[in-house]
């Protein structure tokens, strides 16, 4: 079963969706004002790997991920590059799905923009207002924390902090005493604006979550999910207006992941620690360690970026994709081994435990390379055969349906070039023309083929770009 930290209750609990067999996920997605950092893809990869993992236990998973196209961030963005709002939102949400697909993250069902849904926030919005949770005040509309007696649950605030009355205008704010927020914002100089029911204006950043989650996925949902920083105010502000307008609980599970730091300090610009994806491309980082380097430590854990931790990231997966290599052009003897079939099984069922057990991902790399280990050295007592290799195969390629760390498997052949290339190679070695060999190595490494010479043999494999 299943055991996931529902911050709501700050305890572990058993995951038991609304619908048996069916999830729906809700995670916050990018506020496109500039390109995103490896601390929002920490966040991103963890969702994906939550996802994966449940799609992996046979669940119907129904994803849905906002982008948040107006705030005050990507206003004042538009404002400073003198573009119009949309055009100046276009270039980053553009950036954040080529970023994504980059990462292997696996696409959502919906990504809804703030933009598209600004009906659906001023039906909650007046129905706030009716029901007495909101207020107006010089042409904004505000939601009165007084009137709802549960605000806090979710980030454990102290409640003698409560200060109905004052009222915040920013989106976001950091102390920690809770204020009436604003659902909808006066019609001001230099903002876009919509004419509405409730006057002329624009959202706040909260009242855009609620209305584009209870729209795709029903006013109570399975697991609403983010980073630490968004507990508060954003998801207690959620929480508030959502329940207040429909009356019921709006989020059964509540996951958020900790922040990454680089280098054991805060990221920040000014100590040009500060990475986006593209600033690592520039690199030439592999994006599979990337990947693997950020699912590696368990969401709730601080995760410390550094280069020296993802050069051991790499070496992880060198290792998983050379037991694949080993284990598809070496000779095997026909038949199987009962002691792989047990080593699978007993790889599988640790796997699984540990990532039912909150997604434990130390414990679920650890059955992996556990059964990698104890394979190879069942391969060289020869004691594998063919249909083990296959079962191994199999078995790290269920693995990676929930890790996606592992390139997709080769089909393709070699063209007849390349293989005239290799031969001329092989007489070149032959002649003792080490010179002429290793230039052509070269020659094909560039091309994306790996040449690995083996006591039977010349051994290749095709490296795809993934960049």
């Amino acid at each position: 079963m299943i055991r996931f930290f529902n911050t709501l209750s700050g305890k572990l609990e058993p995951f038991k969706p609304i619908v048996e067999g069916e999830v729906k996920l809700y995670t916050c997605g990018p506020t496109v004002y500039d390109f995103a950092h490896i601390g929002n893809f920490r966040a991103y990869i963890f969702e994906d790997l939550l996802k994966r993992f449940l799609i992996f236990k046979g669940y119907k998973v129904t994803h849905v991920m906002n982008i948040t196209d107006v705030d005050d961030k990507t206003i004042k963005g538009a404002n400073a590059e003198k573009v119009e709002l949309q055009e100046f939102t276009k270039k980053y949400t553009d950036a954040f799905f080529e970023d994504i697909q980059k990462l292997y993250i696996a696409k959502a069902d919906y990504y809804p923009r703030a933009t598209d849904h600004i009906p659906d926030m001023i039906m909650i919005i007046k129905g706030l207002l009716e029901k007495g949770y909101a207020y107006k005040k010089n042409g904004s509309v505000y939601f009165n924390i007084s009137k709802f007696p549960n605000y806090g649950r979710l980030s454990k605030i102290d409640l003698k902090e409560l200060r109905p009355g004052k009222r915040i205008e920013s989106d976001e704010y950091d102390k920690e005493s809770a204020n009436d927020f604003a659902l909808w914002k006066d019609k001001k100089e230099g903002e876009p604006f919509w004419e509405t029911e409730v006057g002329p204006g624009r959202p706040g950043w909260h009242i855009e979550c609620s209305a584009m989650s209870s729209k795709y996925l029903g006013q109570t949902f399975d697991i609403h999910c983010g980073g630490v920083d968004n507990i508060f105010p954003h998801h207690e502000n959620e929480i508030a207006q959502s329940e207040a307008f429909f009356g019921k609980k709006f989020v059964n599970y509540w996951l958020h992941c900790r922040h990454l730091i680089v280098d054991g300090e805060k990221m920040s610009k000014s100590k040009g620690n500060f990475y986006t994806l593209r600033d690592l491309l520039a690199k030439n980082i592999d994006t599979y360690g990337l990947r693997f380097l950020l699912l590696s430590t368990h969401y709730r854990k601080m995760l410390n970026f550094t280069f020296e931790a993802l050069e051991q990231a790499n070496s992880s997966l060198k290792r998983i994709n050379d037991f694949l290599y080993e284990l598809r052009n070496r000779q095997f003897e026909e038949g199987e081994n009962k002691d792989i079939l047990r080593l699978v099984d007993e790889a599988n069922k640790k796997f699984i435990a540990g990532l039912d057990d909150d997604l434990n991902i130390s414990i679920a790399l650890r059955a992996l390379f556990e059964m990698i280990r104890k394979a190879n050295t069942l391969i060289s007592q020869g004691k594998v055969r063919k249909k083990d290799a296959e079962r191994l195969i199999s078995s790290v390629r269920s693995f990676d349906t929930v890790l996606a760390v592992l390139p997709e498997e080769e089909e393709e052949a070699l063209s007849s070039e390349i293989m005239e290339k290799i031969e001329e190679r092989e007489k070149a070695r032959a002649d003792k023309n080490y010179k002429l060999a290793d230039q052509i190595r070269k020659e094909l490494l560039k091309k994306g083929v790996i040449l690995e010479d083996t006591k039977d043999g010349v051994r290749w494999k095709i490296v795809k770009n993934k960049k």
